[in-house]
């Protein structure tokens, strides 16, 4: 396989900054006053916008999908054809899970049933450990690529829990982005920034 050096850098860099700088929305912050599907899957993309755009394309959140999700009771039905704050928490949890885990084991950490105050807390938990995941993934990334990067291994503390779930979720949330990754390089392939290889990250 013949890749581009320059190219491969300028894209982890850029990569890292925006990854560094990604956030999930707050729970506060997910509307509660009942979206319609459309609306929903816009939301959707927005709030995952870290995809890389090549692989948007393909569609990653669909009525289908959500219909689907819906019928094998892995998120609550929507409310008169409505979603809320609860439904969009779990979709942005699923969505962003889906790219490494099956949906049984998706469902396994995130059960149907979870009162208000549970979900609340289970996704502001996971929003944290997307981002503490996002960031550990970046600079284990960078140290990985050093010499693609120029640069000398920076010494790095280790992230550490005494909490399993917090443990098997930062391994799914890194398991999604090396997934993502890999794929974001592949696409690179036989590309230089002369011959039609982009640096942008959107």
């Amino acid at each position: 396989m013949d890749f581009d050096k320059q190219l491969i850098a300028g894209k982890l860099r850029r990569w890292e900054k925006y990854l560094d700088n990604y956030r999930l929305p707050q729970w506060e912050d997910i509307p509660d006053i009942g979206l319609y599907m459309e609306q929903v899957i816009v939301l959707l993309k927005e709030y995952l916008d870290y995809f890389p755009p090549e692989l948007k394309e393909e569609q990653f959140i669909t009525a289908a999908t959500i219909n689907n999700y819906v019928r094998k009771k892995i998120m609550p039905e929507p409310v008169k054809k409505k979603y809320y704050r609860s439904h969009i928490a779990y979709l942005i949890i699923i969505c962003s899970l889906k790219q490494c885990l099956s949906l049984s084991t998706i469902q396994t950490m995130l059960p149907l049933g979870l009162s208000d105050d549970e979900l609340r807390e289970t996704y502001n938990t996971y929003a944290q450990m997307h981002q503490i995941s996002a960031v550990y993934f970046t600079k284990h990334v960078r140290i990985a690529a050093c010499g693609i990067l120029d640069h000398a291994p920076e010494p790095e503390g280790e992230f550490t829990t005494d909490r399993p779930s917090d443990l098997i979720t930062a391994a799914a949330i890194i398991s999604g982005f090396a997934r993502l990754l890999a794929e974001k390089l592949l696409l690179l392939e036989g590309k230089t920034l002369e011959n039609g290889g982009s640096i942008e990250v959107m």
